[in-house]
């Protein structure tokens, strides 16, 4: 196995390098810098991840592409004196210690303070001294400083700062009070009163606190007039939910009729109440709306199959039962069952067999199976790698930090020498599958684009990364924009798939940190306001998962959502369900706006890393049009679960239902 210096190595300069870092000096530093020494204990394995994070007082590590960055356009040469303001855990010091000659750093918090100089002792740092004091001053006493670097965003530039500089010295600082609007700037000293300055772009950083700065939340003056808290505010503008049975729950998202495509989320791919709930919301849109696509996160050929039964066309006599595959559960449950159920009997009254209701699956070809198919290759070869894949593959997705599984797998060398086989194995798999098709022209079309993408998505998904998810997300926006142009200028359709896949990624860590898109960003940019994005969500209750990919199913119990989540806002308005429409609420749209932790649970949940393994930081109302809660919810039932007396699965699904 390659060691963890060189796969360290690999993730930082890939990460960092790929968002335009170019200079080799930053990179190098960058790469010298243990970032595990400065993250809280228990973190350490999510170090290289490029994203913050949590270190204590409220306050995040940098991520290391910022760093690089804001290193980069300092300009910093070996001999200069830079000063750096808001020293957190100590990790930007250490970066800015291997570029310089002398490093002064202040933080206000003295814990935080006195945390960071211990950490950079232990790392062997002695170039770097550690004050406890505002920020926003600077150091007087140690000025004038070549370079100055302010980790928090300022209202504007504060002059004591501009005034500690030398002549041609750079201050790198992000300007603005609205998180969304912040830009960073270098400002260079290039005479006793004159300064030159330039914009680098947009950025997000917390607010700089300070004599100079803002002011801290607790220091804030009681009779000043501030607006009701966000769980008051949410409680306020809620619109409460009826019984999901009532059919008054599908009247209350009429106001999405007129939509060309209504997404519905879900933040697990195992909660009954989020499959009842988009059913109910789409039997209104079937019938009263005119759609007539339901578009969903499941294999093309597997919903195939389910299209022809509730279409009432001829079943292919010699395919294989759909949904066999891992997960199971996601699609071959009760819930999905009654609504193929009801479909059919819908689709009854329905003349004209071309405004039938379709169900139609936007998936990339047999993704488990082909997953499946590495599995089995491994299991044969080299163990132990097939150990990190099935671990990996139950990371495949974009709020899970667990960037040294990645790095495991990726790097092994067995791993490349295997690449060719497994790929070949999953080309075959699929090119038997494409031969078994029923000459649907429809089908034929689909699997044509699934010819022509299938070895490169192959070849990806053996490797991960963001190219595997947008691959994957580009394949399913483009299945349904396929589908709407079969069916004409006039067609509307649903689409099920996971909140991560139908929230507009730009306003998550998927975006703005690991460069992913999702069908919720494909959707507004082809179709602006036309497009509905709803998400979903829940604080406690039961859940169908796995531990790990092709694991066996479980039924868990949730975790109550964290502290300051978007989750626990809604829990703590104390509403039991309800529907929360941001275009309806401005205020409250422009409060949610900012970043805060969310939850996402795939078919994988561990809750013991839950913090780490399922949140990301979302602007949830720029994410989502609307959302819809469920304080508490319940897990899925299997089909298998409601086997006969022999314990069998009922293989006749959907066509013995």
């Amino acid at each position: 196995m390659l060691d963890f210096e060189h796969a360290r190595h690999r993730m930082v300069e890939a990460h960092i390098a790929r968002r335009g870092v170019r200079d080799k000096r930053v990179l190098n530093a960058v790469r010298r810098v243990a970032r595990e020494q400065f993250v809280d204990e228990g973190f350490e394995e999510f170090a290289y991840e490029d994203s913050p994070l949590p270190i204590g007082s409220g306050q995040t590590i940098s991520q290391p592409f910022i760093v690089a960055k804001m290193a980069e356009m300092a300009e910093i040469e070996a001999t200069d004196r830079v000063l750096e303001i808001g020293t957190g855990s100590g990790y930007a010091a250490a970066v800015l210690a291997e570029l310089a000659e002398h490093v002064f750093t202040i933080e206000r918090h003295r814990s935080l303070a006195q945390q960071a100089e211990r950490r950079l002792n232990a790392a062997g740092y002695r170039n770097v001294e550690v004050m406890v004091g505002d920020g926003t001053k600077g150091w007087q006493e140690k000025a004038p400083f070549d370079a100055i670097v302010v980790a928090a965003a300022g209202k504007s530039i504060p002059l004591g700062l501009q005034e500690q500089l030398e002549i041609g010295g750079r201050l790198i600082i992000p300007v603005g009070e609205d998180p969304y609007s912040q830009r960073l700037v270098r400002l260079t000293r290039i005479a006793a009163n004159k300064f030159e300055e330039e914009d680098l772009g947009g950025v997000m950083f917390v607010p700089l606190i300070g004599e100079h700065g803002g002011q801290d939340e607790s220091t804030r003056s009681a009779r000043e007039v501030r607006p009701p808290p966000l769980p008051q505010q949410i409680a306020r503008a809620a619109e409460d939910l009826p019984p999901i049975d009532d059919p008054a729950f599908g009247a209350m998202f009429d106001r999405f009729g007129s939509r060309r495509v209504v997404l519905l989320g879900e933040a697990s791919h195992g909660t009954s109440e989020f499959y009842r709930a988009r059913a109910a919301v789409t039997r209104r849109l079937l019938q009263r709306h005119g759609f007539t696509i339901v578009a969903v996160e499941a294999d093309w050929p597997d919903a195939a199959q389910i299209n022809r039964y509730v279409r009432a066309e001829e079943r292919q006599s010699d395919a294989q039962p759909p949904f066999q595959r891992f997960p199971t559960w996601m699609w071959r449950n009760t819930e999905v069952a009654a609504f193929i159920g009801w479909l059919r009997e819908y689709n009854r009254d329905v003349p004209d067999h071309a405004r039938k209701a379709g169900f139609y699956g936007l998936d990339l070809y047999n993704m488990s199976g082909s997953i499946a198919t590495v599995l089995a290759y491994l299991e044969k070869v080299d163990p132990e790698a097939a150990a990190v894949a099935r671990e990996r593959y139950g990371c495949l997705m974009p709020w899970q930090n667990e960037p040294t599984t990645y790095g495991r797998a990726a790097l092994r060398p067995g791993y490349r020498t295997c690449e060719e086989a497994v790929v070949r194995q999953c080309m075959d798999l699929f090119e038997r599958s494409m031969a078994e098709g029923d000459g649907d022209l429809l089908d034929a079309k689909q699997s044509a684009r699934l010819v022509a993408s299938a070895e490169r998505y192959y070849r990806v998904m053996y490797y991960g990364g963001a190219e595997t998810w947008n691959l994957r997300d580009r394949h399913m926006f483009e299945t349904l924009d396929q589908l709407l142009e079969a069916q004409g200028p006039d067609s509307k359709a649903v689409v099920w798939a996971h909140n991560s896949h139908i929230g507009d990624a730009r306003h998550t860590d998927m975006g703005t940190v690991r460069d992913e898109l999702n069908i919720g960003q494909l959707c507004r940019e082809r179709f602006g306001a036309r497009a509905a994005l709803i998400g979903f969500g829940t604080d406690t209750g039961t859940v169908a998962c796995a531990s790990d990919w092709d694991g066996e199913m479980e039924v868990k119990d949730v975790n109550p959502s964290l502290p300051h989540s978007f989750e626990r806002m809604c829990h703590d308005s104390g509403k039991p369900s309800f529907l929360l429409d941001f275009g309806r609420h401005g205020q409250l749209g422009a409060d949610l706006a900012a970043p805060r932790p969310e939850r996402y649970i795939g078919v994988i949940y561990r809750p013991e890393t839950e913090r780490l393994s399922h949140y990301m930081d979302s602007s949830v109302s720029l994410q989502f049009d609307a959302f819809v809660w469920f304080d508490r919810t319940s897990a899925v039932t299997p089909l298998a679960m409601s086997a006969d007396s022999t314990g069998k699965v009922p293989d006749t699904f959907p066509f013995g239902i």
